[in-house]
């Protein structure tokens, strides 16, 4: 009997860390497991989901599963960003000073896509005081899903991503619907009444309001400007809530702090967590800061932020997480190149098992390097445009640490 009672126990212990391994920072989020294609005919979602001891590694083209566009007045058109990004399992509150929210992706939705801070990156006069609001500025070439590509072809959303869940059932609480990258999680814009988990359910409300100001010559923290670096009075042409700094946090006005988010008990999290909250008011009208704050709440990732980020290399092994279990990564690339022969375009796939950022290279016959194409993931294809190659026969390289294959390719007029 007591070896019986042992085993039931080592058995539910079992079972207790398998499901504390497989966390909502693992499942939650968005996976094309059907080669589905959005915009321009790139995948949509998130590729593959992979973690180690620390990290979840997202792997997405940053293109949503729903339609997008158009987008009015805005040149820039979404394109596959390729992205590898990571997101700590076990999210630190930051106890020194707050790394500041900055532009460019600040987190990443669950469907792969970017989330952005509330700045369109411009400030009055490029003067650095007055930093222009995003949604005012630039809300004209949002598109349905209030989202817009940027220069490089990132699409992203700088306020409430209204067609990844339905902002408009306040029953229940939303899910989540992503990660910043200090690791906590993302909800929509309702949560309960109260942090315990009691009270129902209601809109969560930021804590920021506007200022009550006729001039913009101070800052919110009190500080009065030199009248060279005074913003545009407030007027019809620019109202109050054009700027960054026409919005002042004041504690408790609101349901959220000042990186808007809260501690509190959710249905993912029962025993609580630190979650940041979009905020919307009744009409489902995006109300600033929109997603989070002016600082991250815990201690940032700092490979997925800054100029160019977004494409972590993986240097630990990982295990993939699927809707039907989980599969080990192996070190053999796997991969299937057509048509071949090819005339225009050639697509890359690679089997799911295949190692992380692989490195191709393709070569003519007479050895010549005609391109290198970096971070190539497993589960997603890759379009190879050949339409200005001569015809001949040429090599493809793929190589990932001490693996090498090569595809002959022929390309014909």
């Amino acid at each position: 009997m007591k070896r019986k009672i042992l085993t039931l126990v080592l058995i539910l212990i079992a079972t207790q860390f398998s499901f504390a391994q497989l966390s909502p920072v693992i499942t939650s989020w968005i996976i094309n497991t059907t080669g589905a294609t959005g915009y321009d005919g790139i995948e949509s979602n998130v590729q593959i989901v992979q973690y180690d001891d620390s990290n979840v590694y997202v792997s997405a083209t940053c293109i949503p599963g729903y339609d997008i566009g158009p987008w009015d007045g805005d040149p820039n058109v979404p394109v596959n960003q390729n992205f590898v990004l990571e997101i700590p399992r076990y999210p630190k509150p930051n106890s020194g000073t707050l790394t500041a929210v900055g532009l460019g992706h600040v987190g990443v939705w669950s469907n792969g896509v970017s989330i952005f801070n509330a700045s369109d990156g411009m400030s009055y006069n490029n003067l650095g005081y007055w930093h222009r609001n995003a949604y005012y500025f630039e809300g004209e070439s949002f598109d349905s899903c209030l989202g817009h590509a940027q220069q490089q072809g990132e699409y992203h959303h700088h306020c409430n991503p209204r067609c990844l869940y339905n902002d408009a059932d306040s029953t229940q609480h939303s899910p989540i619907i992503g990660y910043a990258f200090d690791g906590f999680p993302i909800y929509g814009a309702y949560g309960f009444a109260n942090a315990n988990g009691t009270g129902g359910i209601k809109r969560m409300r930021s804590s920021y309001q506007l200022r009550k100001m006729v001039n913009r010559d101070t800052l919110a923290n009190g500080t009065v400007l030199n009248s060279a670096d005074y913003g545009p009075a407030v007027s019809v042409s620019y109202p109050l809530g054009d700027f960054m700094e026409d919005y002042q946090y004041v504690a408790n006005s609101g349901d959220l702090d000042a990186n808007n988010g809260r501690f509190c008990i959710t249905p993912d999290y029962p025993s609580g967590i630190y979650a940041y909250f979009v905020t919307i008011d009744s009409t489902l009208t995006p109300v600033y800061p929109y997603v989070l704050g002016a600082d991250y709440f815990g201690t940032v990732q700092t490979a997925d932020i800054g100029q160019g980020s977004g494409h972590v290399t993986i240097t630990d092994s990982t295990t993939v997480y699927t809707t039907t279990g989980i599969a080990p990564i192996n070190n053999t690339i796997k991969f299937m190149f057509t048509p071949n022969p090819v005339s225009t375009y050639g697509y890359i796939y690679f089997d799911p098992s295949s190692p992380n950022n692989i490195v191709g290279t393709i070569y003519n016959l007479k050895g010549e390097l005609i391109r290198t194409i970096k971070n190539l993931q497993p589960s997603i294809s890759y379009a190879i445009n050949m339409t200005d190659y001569a015809p001949g026969v040429y090599f493809l390289h793929l190589t990932s640490g001490n693996q090498e294959v090569i595809q002959k390719i022929i390309k014909i007029k």
